[in-house]
């Protein structure tokens, strides 16, 4: 899904200097330089305080859903299952490019390995198709227990479950697989110097002295048909279940039904929102500036898992009255 968000301009962003020093003729680097955010070097160090608060919440938030769903049995089910899943792959994907991110911004250190850098874009990828497999995962999971809740026990379980979360898991990391294998087919010969602020597939493979189209074809394709899938999947699921919804007989029936799947219905929101935002300002927004184009990058990464854990522990009760029998134990 990166692929659809950003076309850039590699000339346009480096001082004079750096680009004319680092114009050599090589095939492969050892390393690579991240510029950061292009245009707002100066308020790096102002950037990386929101995008530190950002992580410590995401990593407090995704270890509290883990470590409420394992304590409490209630909880052993489909939906949290599926939930578990969503808090490591955020965990994963805010922590392969936050450390770096932050280490840049804090103390100017802008060389990433070249294996560091494909194996950074390999999981950004991979995490991101997994967690939108789980994203119909918990749809299917909601549409049967509203739609069909007398079977839903028999039809997930938790063997199904398994399965389930495994072929997300296969499918995400096959997905991925092409794209550092592409980017280390690439000869590099022009500069070493990636306008990001992360290993982002396009603003790599842009460096490459070669015909990259097989590169680009891919990640629209996995981004137009496989994510695109996945969203009409979810559509058709939550179609299904309002309209369920509103074939209960009475107000209360509704807004309690609909209770149950609010949350998984913002966490898809809080996702899917700003990559559309995103996908649209790089296809339309040309005169949009690099920098903010670089920002709603990030926020695309680090937003959804600093959110997720809050929506979950704010709109659903079991986890919500878990955490605060949790702090009240600890007070008394």
């Amino acid at each position: 899904m990166q692929d659809t968000r950003f076309c850039l301009r590699l000339g346009h962003l480096l001082p004079y200097s750096m680009s004319d020093s680092n114009k050599t003729d090589f095939t492969n680097p050892s390393t690579f330089i991240l510029l950061g955010i292009p245009g707002l070097e100066a308020a790096h160090v102002w950037i990386s305080i929101p995008f530190c608060a950002m992580y410590i919440i995401a990593i407090l938030g995704n270890f509290t859903i883990l470590f409420i769903v394992k304590r409490e049995p209630s909880l052993h089910g489909p939906m949290y299952y599926f939930l578990c899943m969503l808090a490591i792959g955020d965990l994963v994907l805010s922590t392969s490019i936050l450390p770096k991110t932050l280490s840049n911004f804090w103390f100017n250190s802008r060389e990433i390995d070249f294996s560091a850098c494909i194996t950074q874009m390999y999981f950004i990828h991979c995490i991101s198709a997994i967690q939108s497999g789980i994203f119909v995962a918990m749809a299917l999971d909601r549409y049967v227990a509203i739609c069909d809740p007398l079977r839903h026990s028999t039809i997930l379980t938790n063997p199904m479950v398994a399965k389930i979360g495994l072929a997300v898991v296969l499918r995400g990391g096959m997905l991925a697989l092409p794209y550092p294998f592409l980017a280390r087919r690439w000869p590099y010969c022009r500069t070493n110097i990636i306008p990001h602020s992360y290993c982002e597939h396009m603003a790599v493979v842009k460096l490459a002295c070669a015909d990259i189209r097989v590169s680009s074809y891919y990640g629209l394709s996995v981004a137009f048909l496989v994510m695109g899938l996945d969203v009409f999947f979810v559509a058709v699921s939550y179609i299904q279940i309002l309209m369920a919804i509103f074939s209960l007989p009475t107000k209360d029936a509704r807004l309690k039904t609909f209770g149950t799947c609010s949350s998984h219905l913002c966490v898809i929101l809080a996702s899917y929102i700003p990559a559309l935002f995103s996908f649209l300002t790089h296809r339309f927004g040309h005169n949009v500036p690099l920098h903010f184009h670089i920002l709603i990058a990030n926020a695309y990464l680090l937003v959804p898992p600093m959110l997720n854990p809050i929506i979950y522990g704010v709109r659903t009760k079991q986890i919500r009255d878990r955490l605060l029998r949790l702090f009240t134990h600890k007070g008394t």
